[in-house]
C-alpha cells in the first residue's frame, strides 16, 4: 500500500483549491487500499457502533449509511487516517507544516438509495473555526454524477456564509434558527452568477475542499454501492469552538481544551503529518 500519493500534487492544484475551494487529484490510493477500505466498510455495514445514522425512509429502497470517528475503534480505518496518503495530501494542500487529524466519516448509499445529499456547507456542524481545515473525499468505488456523485459551487467558501446545518435524517439538534438557510443550489443550475464543479471518480480519486464550500449529492439509482470515506485534517488556524447545535466529538475533548485552543489534542486530534518528521 502507498504511504504517498501516486500522483504529485502541483502548484496549480493548490492555487485551483484556493480559488475554487474544491479539486479532485487522481490516484491518490492503489488498488490494495481500495480492497482493505472496501473490506472495512463491509464491516462497518454489519457491526456499525453506536455513532451511525441511517437517512433511509421507511419503505424506500435502498440504504444510506452515515459514520463517524471510525479510527477511534477500527484498526483500518486508523491507519487509513494517520498512515495513508491522506495526511500528507491535506497539508500539501493546505500549505501547512503539520496537520491533526479532526475526524473520519463514511458515507455509503447502497444501489437504489432515494435519500440525497441536501446542499450544505461542513463547518457549521463543527465544533471548530477557522480555514486551516479540509475535507477529504475518498471514493473507494467508482462514483458518477448520475449515482450521487459530489457537487460543489465553485468559490463558494469565499462569500462569508455560514448556513445552517441541516443532516440527512434531518436531525434537530443541529438547527440553529438564527442562521440562513442554505438555498437548494439543484435550482439555481442555469443562474449564470453560479458555477458548478464535479467529478467522476474511479477508486481512489480523492475530491478535496474547503469546510465552507457549499456542496451536495443526488440519489443513487444505480445498480451499484457508492462508498466514500472523508477525512478531515486541521492545520495552524483551527480552533475548537464548542458552540450549540454542532456534532459531540469523542474523546471528551471539551473537558480538555477550552474556546480558541488550537485542535491538537493526544488521542482525540493526534499530529497526523509533520514536514520534519517526515523529511527525517
Amino acid at each position: 500500500m502507498n504511504k504517498h500519493p501516486l500522483r504529485r500534487v502541483t502548484a496549480e492544484d493548490v492555487a485551483r483549491f484556493d480559488e475554487d475551494g474544491a479539486i479532485c487529484i487522481r490516484n491518490v490510493f492503489d488498488q490494495e487500499w481500495c480492497g482493505r477500505m472496501n473490506a472495512a466498510v463491509e464491516r462497518l455495514l454489519r457491526d456499525p457502533g453506536s455513532r451511525a445514522r441511517e437517512a433511509t425512509k421507511a419503505g424506500d429502497p435502498g440504504r444510506f449509511h452515515m459514520n463517524v470517528f471510525m479510527w477511534r475503534w477500527d484498526p483500518d480505518f486508523r491507519e487509513f487516517a494517520l498512515n495513508s496518503p491522506l495526511p500528507e495530501l491535506a497539508a500539501t494542500l493546505l500549505n501547512q507544516d503539520r496537520v491533526s487529524l479532526f475526524y473520519d466519516q463514511a458515507f455509503i448509499k447502497e444501489p437504489g438509495t432515494r435519500e440525497v445529499t441536501q446542499w450544505h456547507q461542513d463547518l457549521p456542524f463543527w465544533p471548530a473555526l477557522g480555514n486551516d481545515i479540509i475535507s477529504l473525499w475518498v471514493a473507494l468505488t467508482p462514483v458518477t454524477l448520475e449515482g450521487s456523485g459530489v457537487e460543489y459551487v465553485a468559490g463558494s467558501h469565499r462569500w462569508g456564509k455560514f448556513y445552517q446545518a441541516i443532516t440527512p435524517d434531518k436531525d434537530a439538534k443541529f438547527t440553529n434558527a438564527s442562521l440562513e438557510s442554505c438555498p437548494d443550489f439543484s435550482r439555481l443550475k442555469g443562474d449564470p452568477q453560479y458555477r458548478f464543479v464535479s467529478w467522476d471518480c474511479d477508486a481512489g480519486d480523492v475530491i478535496c475542499h474547503h469546510p465552507l464550500t457549499v456542496h451536495g449529492a443526488g440519489a443513487n439509482p444505480l445498480s451499484a454501492r457508492r462508498a466514500a470515506i472523508s477525512v478531515r485534517y486541521a492545520g495552524r488556524d483551527a480552533r475548537w469552538d464548542p458552540r450549540p447545535h454542532v456534532m459531540k466529538c469523542e474523546g471528551e475533548p471539551e473537558a480538555r481544551l477550552k474556546a480558541g485552543d488550537p485542535l491538537v489534542l493526544d488521542g482525540v486530534f493526534p499530529l497526523a503529518w509533520e514536514r520534519a518528521r517526515a523529511r527525517a
